[in-house]
């Protein structure tokens, strides 16, 4: 296929519902029913849109369940770390700069649209490199730049440093504030608390650090796992790669993202992760609490463009609100709507809690489009779970 609309295509996707239908029907036959359906870790929030804006759920159920991972990593972003950037944006010397969907997180002490509307120099930016220009124009104003996400923005990030370096401007440093998928992933397979089927793996953090490293979940914990593109096809063709592996009884790492992710990533962008930064011991994960090895840090050989060296960081941790369930539903735990302030208390407008915020957060997409039905299109689900 060449086109998008080939990959939004309502008889390609009845078809392949149908076929999805089949290898259920082996499962349940051989377990001598299905006491439950198969429940599917979409980690990444990308996938957890494109799940409800084409109703890819209501395709689906009751035959297979899917459970919102944590793959956001503005979702993720624990208050103390968001009290922090408040905390530098509001140094007169600092122009802080950031990606559009951090703006909003809620810290305790507010959050940085807060802080801009009460006189910080706060500016959205569309790349880091986007804030390193800005050092440029600003040589007597520091420029400090909000690094998060995955190793997809990491490498942008670190190439960005490298930039900087290699220009020595030396008003420009990274709030760093990136984490990496492999020890998350190990941490959800380690939760007592949820009993996964299988995993649609992240597409962009794949075409990045590639297939191979996925090895571990079907080896050591016995998981299929299909990396998936994120259009309503790729997706439904994952999870029929899932449900046909444990129709079959095995457990492979499968690529169906071929067309972007390759077995063994981007050799440069991984160069570069690896020249900048360096694993922490752990890092705290909002929902998820502190992970061994799940964030990183800037290398000694570039501490002149670290802001946690150049500047005071509290480095709080501070619990979310009690009545905000927001690590219940990173961990899989509960669905959005089953949180008892969603849609109520916490909407879009005024979020008490990341996953509303963030415009890959299971919580907004569920607000925006989990109401709405696609039977009309695509047909109701038709596959019964046997009991």
């Amino acid at each position: 296929m060449k086109y998008v609309d080939e990959f939004r295509d309502p008889d390609k996707a009845r078809t392949l519902t149908q076929e999805i239908h089949r290898p259920v029907e082996r499962i349940a036959r051989a377990r001598g029913g299905l006491q439950r359906p198969l429940q599917i870790m979409e980690v990444c929030g990308g996938h957890t849109h494109s799940i409800f804006r084409y109703g890819i759920h209501q395709m689906l159920q009751p035959e297979v369940e899917f459970v919102h991972g944590p793959g956001c990593p503005v979702c993720v972003l624990p208050m103390g770390r968001v009290d922090d950037c408040v905390a530098l944006a509001e140094r007169p010397e600092v122009i802080f700069a950031t990606f559009g969907d951090a703006m909003r997180v809620p810290g305790s002490r507010g959050s940085l649209l807060k802080a801009k509307a009460d006189g910080a120099d706060v500016r959205m930016v569309y790349s880091p490199l986007d804030a390193l220009a800005m050092a440029r124009a600003n040589p007597h104003r520091e420029v400090i730049f909000f690094g998060l996400g995955f190793e997809t923005t990491m490498s942008s990030t670190a190439m960005t440093v490298l930039q900087a370096n290699a220009e020595r401007i030396g008003n420009f440093s990274l709030f760093c504030n990136h984490i990496t998928i492999i020890p998350t992933i190990k941490a959800i397979l380690d939760s007592p608390d949820l009993r996964l089927d299988g995993f649609l793996g992240p597409g962009h953090v794949s075409m990045v650090i590639g297939t191979r490293v996925y090895r571990f979940i079907a080896e050591d914990y016995g998981r299929p796992i299909t990396v998936a593109g994120f259009e309503p096809i790729d997706v439904l063709q994952s999870v029929w790669m899932v449900v046909r592996q444990i129709a079959e009884g095995c457990c492979e790492v499968e690529n169906q993202y071929g067309r972007v992710v390759p077995q063994d990533g981007n050799a440069q962008a991984l160069s570069a992760i690896r020249k900048v930064f360096e694993p922490r011991e752990f890092f705290e994960w909002r929902g998820l609490g502190s992970i061994d090895q799940s964030g990183v840090r800037i290398r000694e050989e570039f501490a002149a463009f670290d802001t946690e060296r150049k500047f005071p960081v509290a480095n709080l941790q501070i619990a979310d609100p009690k009545s905000c369930q927001c690590g219940e539903v990173l961990k899989g735990v509960i669905k959005p709507q089953q949180c008892g302030v969603f849609g109520t208390a916490c909407t879009p407008e005024t979020p008490l809690g990341s996953l509303m915020v963030s415009s890959e957060g299971a919580c907004a997409a569920h607000y925006r489009y989990a109401r709405i039905d696609t039977s009309a299109l695509y047909g109701p689900a038709t596959a019964k779970v046997v009991a």
